[in-house]
């Protein structure tokens, strides 16, 4: 499979890391970049969450997708909630 060539946010996604503390802000963007070089950085999710990968910055986790062109940013947010979080807006857009 090519590298994948960028990264694909949705405007929440763009509007949370707008928002951020600035150090926090500078490590999610190094993260964001670290990712795009190595897609298989981050740790691959499982069960209800296959499919998914997730790279941690400090407390924060990145969870993303992988296509064959696309790296897609799924969600951003405290480790304590995030994978729950994730499950919840996956089933919001995969109605069966």
């Amino acid at each position: 499979m090519p590298l994948p060539s960028r990264l694909k946010l949705s405007e929440e996604t763009r509007s949370l890391i707008q928002h951020l503390h600035p150090e926090l802000k500078r490590k999610v963007r190094a993260a964001l970049e670290q990712i795009l070089q190595d897609p298989s950085t981050g740790k691959a999710l499982r069960d209800d969450l296959q499919g998914l990968r997730s790279f941690p910055v400090g407390r924060i986790r990145i969870i993303y997708r992988l296509f064959p062109l696309i790296i897609e940013i799924v969600a951003i947010g405290p480790r304590k909630t995030i994978y729950e979080d994730t499950l919840r807006l996956i089933r919001r857009e995969d109605p069966q």
